[in-house]
């Protein structure tokens, strides 16, 4: 067999496999013989799904005095029972920088300090995905894919950001917000002719070429402060050039294919979550992507379950029956019985090798808040078997702990290269196997 001797002629000649799901029956075996005598193995994947408003405390948490496997699953992860020895519920962690009781997911994932830099008001770091994504990204044509709810942040309880993903210098990253926008960015082909893309990368390269130039003139004769913000300027041309080189590695490579049809416009609510659950496992069967994170709605969902109550209104139940602690409790269970359907989805999606993407996937489920303006206890629930977590347990971790040793125990389980992140003192080597 000759190889091509170009890595845009292997990737040309190659598309069929990227494009689709690496199937034994279009020779996939055979091709991974030749070159190796043995399927590769499958590649890490993690996907991050969080929500806004917290959950009902007194039905969702698992009780503390009973750590380990043998323990009570609470009424609102009930949905959640046939998936019970392949979840582990967390409790204890917490990000101690955490000073806003509407922010479900701004700090989630960083562990930031907004008031870290002097003079200002709002600050943040990078998270955990884009952590995951500046390694497994290589060899993907989205090195990461955000979703987002299709409500206001405010709505949805998550607080500022644009989804869950900040980027190095700690700024927000963009994403799709509907299930047809998910859709559209992974599998609609882009019928601009080749030589027109690459006359629009080739005029993005000159402009961008011409800020640099122009910025580093600019840089003789700054002052420190001013040579700070231009060195943040710097950072971001650095991303945008990382995103033209990505656009170029696969300029002519077609888009993945998926038996999905296309969405129809408008979902919300319990309707579009499925759906962009449904997406993203597609996403992960075809390789398009290896990093997913998933800014859910709050408000749609009650709406769509026929729930009057504001979400914001919901999380201040305070224990007291009524209508607020109904919808509460009502919003758990389904949003429980839609990520047990999203595990379903994962264990049945085969690899090559005869393994499921569940056996190669670290999902973590949560929130930076637990309820009402309460931070501390996030509720979180890890499940996937891609970082060596001890899976079916109901984990107490000591006082104190930083939920970021919680993010750089799944990162390096998952093999990224990670010293530290946010405020993490440490990984949890209790968690592991």
């Amino acid at each position: 067999m000759t190889m091509p001797q170009t890595r845009r002629r292997f990737l040309q000649s190659g598309s069929a496999i990227v494009a689709l799901p690496a199937m034994e029956s279009l020779g996939f075996r055979r091709f991974a013989s030749a070159a190796a005598k043995a399927p590769a193995a499958p590649p890490k994947r993690v996907i991050f799904l969080g929500f806004g408003w917290g959950v009902t405390e007194t039905t969702w948490f698992p009780r503390m005095d009973q750590p380990g496997a043998a323990y009570d699953l609470p009424e609102g992860l009930k949905p959640l029972a046939r998936h019970k020895a392949d979840f582990t519920v967390v409790q204890g962690l917490w990000n101690k920088f955490s000073n806003e009781g509407h922010w479900g997911s701004t700090m989630w994932l960083t562990g930031a300090n907004r008031y870290a830099q002097a003079g200002q008001s709002f600050h943040n770091t990078i998270s955990a995905d884009q952590v995951a994504a500046a390694q497994f990204g290589r060899h993907t044509r989205f090195a990461s894919l955000q979703f987002t709810a299709s409500e206001s942040a405010g709505g949805s309880g998550h607080g500022p950001g644009l989804s869950l993903a900040w980027d190095v210098r700690g700024k927000p990253i963009g994403g799709q917000s509907t299930p047809l926008e998910a859709y559209h960015r992974l599998f609609s082909k882009d019928a601009t002719p080749i030589e027109e893309q690459q006359a629009r990368l080739a005029e993005k390269r000159s402009v961008l070429d011409t800020v640099l130039d122009n910025a580093r003139d600019l840089r003789r004769g700054l002052g420190k402060q001013d040579v700070d913000k231009l060195d943040e300027y710097f950072e971001g041309i650095r991303d945008i050039e990382t995103r033209l080189s990505k656009d170029e590695q696969w300029l002519g490579v077609p888009q993945s294919k998926t038996s999905l049809p296309e969405p129809k416009p408008g979902l919300a609510g319990r309707d579009e979550i499925k759906l962009m659950y449904d997406i993203m496992t597609a996403a992960l069967q075809t390789d398009a992507t290896r990093v997913l994170t998933y800014r859910q709605p709050v408000s749609t969902l009650l709406t769509s379950l026929d729930i009057k109550v504001h979400p914001h209104d919901m999380s201040h139940y305070h224990g007291v029956l009524g209508e607020k602690l109904d919808a509460s409790q009502r919003r758990d269970t389904a949003q429980s019985e839609l990520l047990a359907g999203f595990i379903d989805n994962l264990k049945a999606t085969k690899e090559p090798d005869g393994t499921s993407l569940f056996d190669h996937v670290t999902l973590v489920y949560g929130s930076n808040l637990r309820t009402s303006h309460n931070l501390d206890n996030c509720p979180t629930i890890v499940t996937g078997r891609g970082a060596g977590i001890r899976l079916g347990e109901n984990f107490v971790a000591p006082k104190g702990t930083p939920l970021c040793n919680l993010w750089l125990t799944l990162l390096r389980g998952m093999g990224v290269e990670a010293e530290r992140h946010g405020d993490s003192t440490g990984t949890i080597s209790e968690l592991t196997v």
